[in-house]
């Protein structure tokens, strides 16, 4: 008989894949509801927690929905029913189902992250980060000559050094001199994302290594806001702005002027992205894709890019597929279900 899944067995997975580091400052990702060291009897992937949400994990036999939006971003004072918020976690609570969120920090992968699928949808090659984040550091370690090379692979392991296509370090030989006695010593530089500075520091204690961490303003390529890539052959606007239209389903598309020229460039942004424009335009993208545009920012794109807004659940909607698959794919122990429930609040005539 297979052992038991907990909770937050599936949650440090969802996390190591988009670690809560990552997140925005304003945001909430991660358990919000329920208890981690529970067993897991089925999982309910959904954009948003809902009350008919949680009704559907129960009728499903589910005690863990993972949603994309946190359904508490700031601190509740009482749960007394009077708004869908606390409703949908009264009933979460008394039908023992948990509620985790992985949101912006989701966003900010490269990898399997909610811009990634978009970008995939839309056919979108050579795709890269829109707006890479500073989330580096820099290691310093002081090993012997006989130590540095198994060091430097388990630093590797650990995620250090994988910023380029390459994993990459750099040593120099030195001398270490203590209390009057010298001895030859390499000090190992590498970088490493802030996600796994945990797993690095804890590493280089438990091995008695003497180290410095050095906070550095260098962006990460596979960390950031948004994607850009191009159309396999350039399309026309029109064309391709109804081609966006029938992939995301989106019951209507705002967009900018037309600007009479082929798009072959597109920028991406899942959910409100209007903060990504400069980006966009600065990487000569044709149209930027996001979602949340306000009347007065349509002007901004000032004959230089066209603005198409989709709409924000039908721009992540697709993040539904994305997790489900990232959980089925590992657990088999358990059934991993898309809603059925159109959490969409915004509707069309």
């Amino acid at each position: 008989m297979s052992e038991a899944i907990q909770i937050k067995t599936v949650v440090q997975y969802l996390e190591q894949i988009a670690p809560p580091v990552y997140q925005e400052s304003y945001d909430n990702a991660g358990l919000i509801v329920g208890d981690g060291n529970a067993a897991v009897t089925g999982v309910l992937v959904c954009l948003d927690s809902t009350e008919a949400v949680i009704e559907e994990a129960k009728t499903l036999g589910c005690n863990l929905v993972i949603a994309h939006h946190p359904i508490v971003f700031k601190g509740l004072k009482r749960l007394t029913g009077r708004n869908y918020v606390e409703r949908t976690i009264i009933a979460a609570i008394k039908n023992d189902i948990a509620i985790y969120a992985s949101h912006t920090n989701l966003d900010n992968v490269y990898q399997q992250g909610v811009n990634a699928q978009i970008a995939a949808k839309l056919g979108l090659e050579n795709t890269r980060i829109l707006a890479p984040k500073a989330v580096l550091k820099k290691l310093v370690a002081y090993a012997t000559p006989e130590q540095v090379d198994a060091l430097r692979q388990q630093l590797l392991q650990l995620g250090a050094g994988q910023v380029l296509d390459t994993p990459f370090s750099f040593s120099t030989l030195g001398v270490a001199t203590t209390a009057g006695n010298s001895a030859a010593s390499i000090k190992l530089e590498v970088h490493f994302p802030i996600a796994s500075s945990g797993a690095i520091q804890g590493h280089l204690a438990a091995k008695g290594i003497a180290y410095e961490v050095i906070p550095v303003e260098v962006n990460h390529p596979g960390i950031g806001s948004g994607m850009i890539g191009e159309l396999p052959k350039a399309q026309n606007e029109l064309n391709f702005l109804k081609k966006v239209k029938s992939t995301m389903q989106a019951g209507c598309v705002k967009h900018t002027r037309l600007l009479d020229k082929p798009i072959k460039t597109v920028a991406v942004c899942g959910g409100a992205g209007g903060f990504l424009l400069p980006s966009a335009i600065a990487q000569g993208a044709d149209v930027f894709i996001t979602s949340d545009y306000k009347y007065h920012e349509f002007f901004d794109a000032d004959g230089r890019i066209v603005i198409a807004d989709i709409g924000h659940y039908e721009s992540e909607q697709y993040t539904i597929e994305l997790l489900q698959g990232i959980v089925s794919e590992k657990f088999s122990t358990f059934a991993a279900y898309c809603t059925k429930v159109n959490t969409n609040p915004v509707q069309y005539l």
